[in-house]
């Protein structure tokens, strides 16, 4: 599918309100005037699993639009929060699978996120969910019960009337009930079992392509429930990569020294060095041992970069000292600190065209 570097999951959302005529939005991915919009997204799905098992995804075959950038990391907390307020990571600080919050001097994993810290404080940033209620345009979520209350949803979907739903049936039950209401309306589907599947069993698998099967089924059902006038964005927060080649940081001394905290994930690492360390040491130690495995880069550099977007103040502190890309199929592996995600075969989090281009398509009723 065609490319679009220009646009990413910040555009998501602002393209659906500006089709629902909200003020204040732009219609980036060309979505055009519609009653409903449905955003789903995939947990995972990225383009290139999209475009090398096209006949697993006929749901797709005649969507307009193309791929687009994940936000980096390319992780679900970052992306959904990126989708949810339509900025990037280094406005909404929400920057990774996990990473230090100075203020609280402590690490938050946005996955376990109950609701201290308190969500608003972590991310205050409105929502798109709210601007759109701020100018009388409802909107829902559909996910399931689990995260109704969580500390992430509460800090990026707030703002949209969320509605449990556990599986495809449950989903295409809790749309059809919010379609029958006011419009225009916004609803948000999230569908998470697929990212599980590449997790634990590999984008090869027997068990992924079951998976794949059930997104499918969910995306024909969707399409049914739509109406004339209504439109389906489909995204993913990441794609996914299968690795074996584990780098042990307990097993490499010169990966610990001077290191205080280690965050992220095994893809992309957040370190945090020790007051009484020199960066620039701890960097080059890790640049030495990670070679052509990892990219390992200064937290100035990666702002500049402009891996994170326009970062405001107070987010930068969260970013890692230094943060470590893993590059080709190698993670950064964890005992101490995410030993079972570490043995996982399905990674994410990096920038292989694999991880960060994700679905931007449109499909109308």
């Amino acid at each position: 599918m065609r490319h679009r570097p220009d646009l990413g999951l910040a555009h998501v959302l602002p393209s659906a309100a500006a089709g629902l005529g909200a003020s204040g939005f732009v219609d980036d991915l060309g979505v055009g005037s519609c009653t409903v919009a449905v955003v789903c997204l995939v947990d995972g799905l990225g383009a290139e699993l999209i475009e090398d098992h096209a006949a697993l995804f006929d749901s797709l075959a005649d969507a307009e639009g193309g791929s687009i950038e994940a936000a980096f990391p390319t992780t679900t907390p970052t992306g959904l929060a990126t989708l949810g307020t339509g900025r990037t990571p280094g406005q909404h600080g929400i920057v990774g699978a996990s990473f230090w919050l100075p203020e609280e001097k402590e690490v938050l994993s946005p996955l376990h996120w109950g609701h201290n810290p308190a969500p608003l404080a972590v991310q205050p940033e409105a929502t798109v969910f709210e601007r759109l209620r701020d100018v009388g345009i409802p909107s829902a979520t559909i996910a399931p019960q689990t995260y109704s209350r969580s500390g992430l949803t509460l800090a990026v979907l707030r703002g949209s009337q969320y509605y449990s739903a556990d599986d495809v049936n449950d989903r295409t039950a809790r749309l059809r009930e919010v379609l029958t209401g006011k419009r225009p309306s916004l609803v948000y589907v999230y569908w998470s079992a697929l990212d599980r599947a590449a997790h634990e069993f590999g984008i090869t698998s027997p068990e992924w392509r079951r998976a794949a099967s059930d997104v499918n089924s969910l995306l024909w059902q969707i399409r049914q429930e739509l109406p004339t006038d209504g439109v389906l964005l489909v995204t993913a927060d990441h794609g996914m990569v299968d690795c074996v080649d584990r780098v042990w940081i307990e097993d490499q001394p010169l990966l610990t020294v001077g290191v205080r905290v280690i965050a992220g994930e095994p893809r992309m690492r957040h370190i945090y060095v020790d007051p009484e360390y020199d960066t620039v040491d701890v960097v080059r130690r890790w640049q030495e041992v990670m070679g052509a495995q990892a990219r390992v880069v200064e937290r100035h550099e990666a702002i500049a970069s402009g891996l994170f977007g326009h970062v405001e103040p107070g987010i930068d502190e969260r970013i890692g000292d230094f943060i470590a890309i893993a590059q080709g199929g190698a993670i950064m592996a964890s005992r101490t600190f995410d030993e079972r995600v570490s043995r996982l075969r399905g990674h994410h989090g990096a920038l292989t065209d694999a991880e960060r281009r994700v679905p931007g398509l449109v499909i109308r009723g």
